[in-house]
């Protein structure tokens, strides 16, 4: 079998799933245009505003395709190609999907507020207050992390560096030429891409080269900027046309692998155990984003919600655009398929996940007569610039979520000082990691912190279409997987880092762990006491 093949059939089975199971969602999830959405109730300019369905696409996936779905199935192939492929697929479709939709319904049925919001109406403040202090943390860290990492990047490749500069500069551009002139979004659209191709060029004509401090300290600048600035104005133009770089790389990648062919050498399963540990429940936390992210939900209840027009827009936006990232992951599996395990194994050492992938996309490229480091280079900038829009986005989304954890029952829109103080917290704080270094000590457990956060979103939704009395059980099976993944994840870590002696870590570990068990003992006692759904906007 080739590689091809595989692509296409996981292309069958995502596209099948958005036109037959996403119909079936907004029928459970109660989709109705009729209802006026956040966007419309609190339209300020600011965060809350209706968007086009393309342009908000572009926003949500370019916000939520990080470097997760390629990084993550390159290494879970250790377990051999077949599991990777069954998660990325199925669970893009089943769990994945529904939780980014979900998040995004429940949003515009809480006024534009986060997840955190329906666990405070469902089960109570302490609920919120426990989520939303617990998904702060884990952005602060995914802050710190991507900061240093984007300045790292921008070192090693200085023309990536000025082409990140010249995207910034052409969003604002986009921006006002669209909200403020009137452009036509496809006239807009077509010189965009003109714009972000003269920006790659003269990347490679004046790299910008500055010290990985000058570059740390004026990502934090950029993205206090970011966080504070109307969404229309910087963040929902350049997503909306970074999505564009990540589209090319999607559709080259695959007329390439049809063209190309290349046939699966990998081992379709390497074993229930290896170096890195049991297939059960590494596999699940290591392939990440590619199947479902928690960071997501944050993202969909956070930013996404506030500009939707109309709520047929969330299974466009919401499911849609975690299918195509579960076709990312494909892709990212595919570039190493055609490997033995022995040398998927060296490269892997050798040259690390984004590397691997930036060369089998290389090859993939060439069979469409682009050259191998021409194809190489373009794979690294897409790459680079979605790592750029992941930190820009937490950043936001934790002001988003310290305005509400704060605000007074009632509250709902930002103030000009709640926007600085807060922007200045989570800026503050993810300094402070970056420079220090602890982020690094921390890191190891991102990947199931990530997971958890996906779970407990999963609880909340079950929580909240529970009380409401619509169809639940779509939500509840994911839960209940994503959890039991999530625990067991968080015992191995507990027990590895305890008998290696590193205890900051297993205390976390543990911490997560107690905490997962103190939200689902709230969310059994509240379901088993929920008699009625609350009234009004929520239902």
């Amino acid at each position: 079998m080739t590689a091809g093949i595989l692509l296409l059939v996981a292309l069958v089975v995502l596209g099948a799933g958005f036109f037959l199971y996403g119909t079936v969602l907004s029928r459970w999830f109660g989709v109705d245009d009729r209802r006026r959405t956040p966007a419309h109730c609190f339209r300020d300019g600011l965060d809350f505003m209706p968007t086009s369905t393309p342009v908000l696409f572009g926003h949500h996936f370019a916000s939520i395709a990080g470097a997760g779905p390629i990084v993550g199935p390159i290494l879970a192939a250790s377990y051999g190609w077949l599991g990777v492929f069954l998660w990325l697929v199925l669970g893009a479709v089943l769990a994945g999907g529904v939780h980014d939709m979900g998040s995004i319904m429940a949003s515009l049925r809480h006024e534009g507020r986060s997840i955190g919001e329906i666990l405070r109406q469902y089960l109570g403040s302490g609920a919120q207050k426990l989520f939303l202090l617990f998904a702060t943390a884990t952005l602060i860290l995914v802050v710190a992390a991507f900061d240093v990492i984007v300045a790292k990047t921008f070192v090693a490749s200085p023309p990536v560096a000025t082409a990140s500069v010249g995207f910034l500069l052409l969003a604002v551009i986009f921006g006002i030429l669209y909200y403020r002139v009137g452009f036509p979004l496809p006239v807009l659209t077509l010189l965009g891409m003109a714009g972000l191709a003269l920006s790659v060029w003269v990347g490679f004509q004046f790299p910008l080269r500055f010290s990985e401090t000058t570059w740390r300290v004026l990502l934090f600048g950029y993205i206090f900027l970011a966080a504070v600035c109307p969404i229309w104005l910087l963040l929902q133009p350049r997503d909306y046309l970074n999505a564009f770089l990540l589209y090319a790389l999607l559709f080259g990648a695959f007329l390439g692998l049809l063209l190309k062919a290349p046939a699966i050498k990998l081992p379709a399963f390497t074993g229930f155990h290896n170096e890195i540990g049991p297939l059960f429940p590494l596999l699940f936390v290591i392939t990440s984003c590619g199947a479902i992210s928690g960071f997501h939900s944050l993202v969909g209840s956070g930013t996404t919600a506030r500009q939707v027009a109309r709520e047929s827009q969330a299974r466009w936006v919401g499911y849609g655009a975690m299918l195509l990232e579960g076709l990312l992951g494909v892709i990212s599996l595919c570039a190493v398929v055609g490997l033995s395990l022995a040398d998927y194994k060296g490269l892997l050492k050798s040259q690390g996940p984004i590397a691997t992938f930036a060369s089998g996309v290389a090859g993939f490229f060439s069979a469409l007569g682009i050259p191998y480091a021409k194809g190489q280079a373009f794979a690294a900038l897409a790459v680079s610039a979605f790592a750029l829009t992941s930190l820009d986005t937490a950043t936001r989304v934790s002001r988003f979520m310290l305005e509400e954890l704060f605000s007074r029952e009632g509250e709902h829109v930002s103030t000009a000082r709640s926007r600085v103080v807060f922007t200045l917290l989570v800026v503050g704080f993810s300094a402070a990691l970056a420079f220090s270094g602890a982020w690094q000590k921390i890191w190891p457990l991102m990947g199931t912190a990530n997971q958890l956060l996906a779970a407990l979103a999963l609880l909340a939704l079950t929580v909240w279409l529970v009380s409401v009395k619509r169809p639940s059980a779509f939500v509840k099976l994911p839960a209940l997987f994503m959890l039991a993944v999530t625990l067991a994840a968080l015992g191995l870590l507990f027990y590895r880092n305890i008998a290696s002696g590193h205890f900051l870590l297993a205390a976390l570990a543990l911490g997560l762990f107690l905490l997962t068990c103190v939200l689902l003992f709230i969310a059994v006692k509240g379901l088993r006491g929920q008699k009625a759904g609350p009234s009004g906007y929520s239902e």
